[in-house]
C-alpha cells in the first residue's frame, strides 16, 4: 500500500509548479518595485531641477522706461547711469540694500569695473523696506565719475541679484553729450 502512494506523483508535480510560480510572481513584483522606484526618484530629481531653474528666474528684475545719462560736471563725460528696475511677474523680492548682496559691474572697450557704487531711491509706493516688490519700482543711481564714459561710447552694465537672473544692459551713449543724456 506504501509503494502504491508513491506511484502516483501528480499532485506533487502541481505543487513544485505552483511554488515555481509564486517564486516567479515574488521575483517579478520585487523587480517591478525596483524600477518603480527608480523611476519615481529620476521623475523627482527632474521636478528639482526645474523648480531650481524657476527659482533663479523668478527673481529676475527688468528695467522700466528709459535709462539716462548725467553728465553734472564740466568734464563731457557721464557722471551717473539712473535708470528704474521693476520685479518681472511673479518674480520673488530682491533686496537692493546699497552694499549688499546685488552687485553692478561696469564694462567698456578698456576696462572692468565690478561692484560699482550706487544710491537707490523708490518710485512712487513703497511699504520702507530695500526689498525691490511687486508693484515697487526702484530708482537706481549708479556712479560712474570714475569710468571717463564719453559721448559715442559702448558700454554694458550688469546688474547680477544674489539669485535670479542677471540683468545685463548692453547701451551707448549720444554723439554729443548734454547734462542730461537718453541712453539707447
Amino acid at each position: 500500500m506504501f509503494n502504491k502512494l508513491h506511484r502516483d506523483e501528480s499532485g506533487q508535480t502541481a505543487l513544485e509548479t505552483a511554488i515555481i510560480l509564486i517564486a516567479f510572481i515574488v521575483v517579478a513584483s520585487v523587480f517591478a518595485f525596483t524600477i518603480l522606484s527608480a523611476g519615481s526618484a529620476s521623475t523627482e530629481a527632474g521636478e528639482e531641477a526645474i523648480y531650481s531653474g524657476l527659482e533663479g528666474v523668478q527673481s529676475s528684475m527688468d528695467v522700466r522706461g528709459t535709462i539716462m545719462g548725467e553728465d553734472a560736471g564740466t568734464d563731457g563725460t557721464v557722471d551717473n547711469i539712473i535708470l528704474r528696475l521693476t520685479l518681472v511677474a511673479g518674480g520673488e523680492p530682491v533686496d537692493l540694500t546699497a552694499g549688499g548682496d546685488v552687485v553692478v559691474s561696469y564694462r567698456d572697450n578698456t576696462q572692468f569695473i565690478n561692484d560699482v557704487t550706487y544710491t537707490l531711491a523708490w518710485v512712487g509706493a513703497n511699504d520702507g523696506d530695500a526689498l525691490l516688490e511687486a508693484d515697487e519700482q526702484a530708482e537706481l543711481t549708479i556712479d560712474v565719475s570714475g569710468t571717463g564714459l564719453g559721448p559715442d561710447t559702448e558700454f554694458n552694465l550688469e546688474i547680477v541679484p544674489p539669485d535670479g537672473a542677471v540683468l545685463t544692459l548692453n547701451m551707448n551713449t549720444p554723439a554729443a553729450l548734454e547734462a542730461w543724456n537718453a541712453l539707447r
